[in-house]
């Protein structure tokens, strides 16, 4: 018998936080690292987001809809080349209804869900991403992750602070997490790649790229 036979059942982590393993299927990852290719490559290019205090984060990022810089969104690149990011693709506004009816079950939220932002962040060997929130979003709506590539080890933690009590567990490519609700403004962060565990069938590599989706709640 083999993993692949019997597939990890959804889980939800905490309320409103939900894991479904192995949701999207090859083909569909790979269409996503395709896409992620031509996306790294600009108007705005991939970067390393640099922090307040002056160093710039391990993960690389490309964003859609909106350019995402801490700790704020902007329609242009100011931190990069001042240029506009690309559209917020219809294909991909669906793929975050497809996966909010997924992980709740509920295709009246589904349909409602509208995402107009996405970070899409590639992990190389030694990336890793602190515990912090998603909230620089005038919106309470879910946040969808997609995994693609190598596994993750992924803490989500509680809404009051970075400390315990958190849960960790294993993100693999293919895998959805979806978090709203009571858990939508959860710390959360990625400490650990376990370099080679990802499929080159995937078309990538090597690394892990992580799509999150958002509501931002913002106007042009």
């Amino acid at each position: 018998m083999t993993d692949a036979l019997f597939p990890a059942e959804r889980r939800e982590v905490a309320p409103g936080a939900v894991h479904v393993p192995g949701w999207l299927d090859l083909h569909e990852q790979k269409d996503i690292v395709a896409q992620f290719m031509c996306w790294a490559r600009g108007p705005v290019p991939i970067r390393a987001a640099r922090l307040p205090g002056g160093h710039d984060m391990s993960v690389r990022t490309v964003c859609l809809g909106w350019h995402w810089q801490p700790y704020r969104y902007t329609r242009e690149a100011g931190d990069v080349n001042g240029v506009r990011v690309l559209d917020f693709p219809d294909w991909l506004v669906t793929l975050g209804q497809r996966a909010v009816a997924a992980a709740f079950d509920d295709q009246t939220s589904a349909a409602a869900y509208r995402p107009d932002a996405a970070l899409v962040n590639y992990y190389g060997d030694t990336a890793k991403m602190g515990m912090h929130q998603d909230k620089d979003e005038k919106s309470d709506a879910p946040v969808v992750s997609l995994s693609i590539g190598d596994t993750a080890k992924f803490r989500f933690g509680n809404t009051a602070d970075r400390g315990q009590p958190y849960t960790d567990l294993d993100l693999v490519s293919g895998d959805l997490f979806v978090f709203g609700g009571p858990s939508r403004f959860a710390f959360h962060g990625v400490p650990k790649i376990y370099p080679g565990t990802g499929s080159r069938a995937t078309g990538l590599a090597s690394g892990r790229i992580n799509i999150t989706m958002r509501v931002t709640g913002l106007s042009e």
